[in-house]
């Protein structure tokens, strides 16, 4: 299997208006074009919590394959797909979520958006969250599975090169107080 490199993503300016359109291929081939993408971060309730953000408890994180163009093999957060030329980034997000894991009952909480630069490609990354305690099913021909993760296994991943950077900074960024917390962390 192999990303389709010809399909066509928005390029955006640091605000998300869209002012053009360009590949996948362009996008990833060290132009550096920044293209819209949407995250979403899965946690399961964490028992004894209030309702919010603090109730999260453990995280799912994906196993990328080894066919990806950009970072393969490397654990990364839930759900992460790029916004395809004409869709917004709920549209995208709800679509990714359906495609990569199977779920289509959800509530995403908007947390961040940023730009991510590295080397080969910028993207501006619209970060969301949820709690979930349903099944998960992730897509045998997108992923290569996926679990949830404690907070204590995260935190010894970091900096190991078993994550992907995107996940570690993006993790840090936005979800510092819950990788922190000594509630319920094994």
């Amino acid at each position: 299997m192999k990303d389709n490199q010809q399909e066509l993503f928005p390029l955006v300016d640091e605000e998300g208006k869209v002012i053009g359109k360009a590949t996948r291929g362009e996008c990833h081939d060290g132009s550096r074009l920044l293209h819209a993408v949407v995250h979403l971060h899965v946690f399961r309730t964490a028992e004894g919590c209030p309702p919010g953000k603090s109730q999260a408890g453990d995280v799912y994180l994906q196993k990328r394959p080894e066919w990806k163009d950009i970072q393969p093999g490397k654990w990364d957060t839930a759900v992460g797909g790029h916004v395809d030329y004409g869709e917004t980034p709920e549209e995208a997000l709800g679509r990714e979520v359906r495609e990569e894991l199977g779920i289509t009952d959800f509530s995403p909480v908007f947390v961040d958006k940023y730009v991510y630069d590295s080397q080969r490609e910028r993207e501006l990354v619209y970060v969301y969250y949820t709690i979930y305690d349903g099944e998960i099913q992730p897509s045998e021909d997108e992923l290569d599975g996926g679990r949830f993760w404690t907070m204590a296994e995260v935190q010894g991943a970091m900096g190991q090169g078993v994550l992907t950077p995107n996940f570690e900074s993006e993790f840090q960024r936005c979800f510092s107080d819950i990788l922190q917390a000594p509630l319920n962390r094994k």
